[in-house]
């Protein structure tokens, strides 16, 4: 891969007649960035508990659910709204979203970004036009007939090979194979592709292997890269940790790592990691000289979201007390499965750009004093807006070598 690509893809299916199962009939606000990026701190807590690297969308995740809640109603839609922050209003919550997305298409200026929805409905079954209507006017949801009640498996095929080209090839058979069946009434799929550009490149030719020091406090050789050219860069310090900002060229985005300085600041910082958290750290960045030595790293993740989201406080959406009669005008749907899949690759040309400004007094002057941030241990990055600090995407790399 000759540049840095991060993609993402979340799927929602909502669908199953409850019927089937239990004989039952069945105005947006400037800090919308901050909600949209709740998710991202809730679902981390939860997602970390698993060991090894770690890799999502908070943005897609929140765009696949704010979908989902324009058809919730009641408590189920009160959950929804708890846990990610929306809008109890839901055409303020459209509104909300249209912010975001001009937001964010600013900040990718430069870059190749970009996302697609879809909306794969039963071909006979009725749902309510008002909200085919809303996911095609205010999210761009492809509207798409799907015969699940008897060719499930050559749906999966079709939304699997839509999957695979919006995200050029990167995420094959989303669906594995019997995910889908005759019950299956609607899928909702949301895909984010990102490829950028460092604004510094690092230099191929000055990567070497070098010691990672894993949490165990075990040791492997991975590929260190190192910045072509030792210039200013945003850099910060708290106690026990290190924090860059490394930009994409063009817009506003860019990778933001946090660096402990031993396992036990690791756990430390997991375990404390919030949006105020965040915050605070950012507020040590400022411009100075930075040498910087970062893995190359390849993964990706994959999630079944039902559990996690259920934790998190939204569990009556995956049970038969779902009301999402904002889709067809009855109770007979709920969200039968929802997965996420992730993958990110950094190497050295991966690149893009940042509009935050910082000064360290008195660091070009003392060049053998210059900051190192030398990345062989374990971290935590996010891709991020520098302007609004909306979170695109948010990772762990505990073995670089792991994929």
């Amino acid at each position: 891969m000759s540049s840095k690509k991060l993609l993402t893809l979340l799927t929602i299916l909502a669908a199953m007649p409850l019927n089937a199962l239990a004989g039952q009939a069945a105005a947006p606000r400037p800090a919308a960035p901050n909600n949209a990026n709740r998710i991202a701190f809730s679902f981390y807590a939860r997602a970390a508990q698993t060991p090894g690297n770690l890799f999502f969308s908070p943005y897609s995740i929140n765009t696949a659910f704010a979908m989902t809640h324009q058809g919730a109603n009641g408590n189920t839609a009160a959950e929804i709204e708890k846990v990610f922050g929306f809008e109890k209003d839901k055409a303020a919550g459209r509104a909300a979203f249209g912010a975001l997305t001009q937001t964010l298409a600013a900040a990718a200026k430069g870059a190749e970004f970009a996302q697609a929805n879809s909306f794969w409905a039963q071909q006979d079954y009725a749902f309510l036009p008002a909200y085919i209507k809303v996911l095609n006017a205010n999210y761009g949801a492809e509207a798409r007939a799907a015969d699940f009640k008897t060719d499930a498996e050559g749906a999966r095929k079709t939304l699997n090979a839509w999957t695979e080209k919006k995200t050029k090839g990167k995420i094959k058979d989303l669906f594995p194979q019997d995910s889908l069946n005759a019950l299956t009434r609607l899928v909702l799929i949301n895909a984010v592709y990102f490829k950028g550009k460092w604004e510094t490149a690092f230099a191929k030719a000055r990567t070497f292997d070098a010691d990672f020091t894993l949490n165990s406090g075990d040791k492997i050789k991975t590929p260190l890269m190192t910045l072509a050219k030792t210039g200013e860069l945003e850099y910060g310090e708290a106690p026990g940790l290190q924090l860059l900002r490394l930009p994409y060229k063009g817009g506003s985005l860019a990778l933001l790592a946090v660096l402990p300085q031993d396992q036990k600041t690791f756990a430390e910082l997991e375990k404390d990691l919030t949006a105020e958290k965040l915050d605070s750290l950012r507020q040590t960045l400022a411009r100075q000289p930075v040498k910087v030595f970062l893995p190359r790293f390849t993964f990706s993740s994959s999630f079944n979201l039902a559990g996690y989201l259920a934790a998190l406080g939204m569990p009556e959406a995956f049970t038969d007390a779902a009301n999402f009669s904002g889709m067809d005008g009855t109770k007979k749907l709920y969200i039968q499965k929802a997965v996420h899949k992730a993958f990110v690759e950094v190497n050295e040309e991966g690149t893009e750009a940042a509009a935050a400004t910082g000064v360290a007094m008195g660091l070009k002057s003392m060049p053998f004093d210059q900051a190192v941030f030398r990345a062989d241990r374990p971290f935590i990055f996010f891709i991020e807006d520098t302007k609004t600090g909306l979170l695109l995407f948010m990772g762990r790399v505990e073995n670089p070598l792991n994929s």
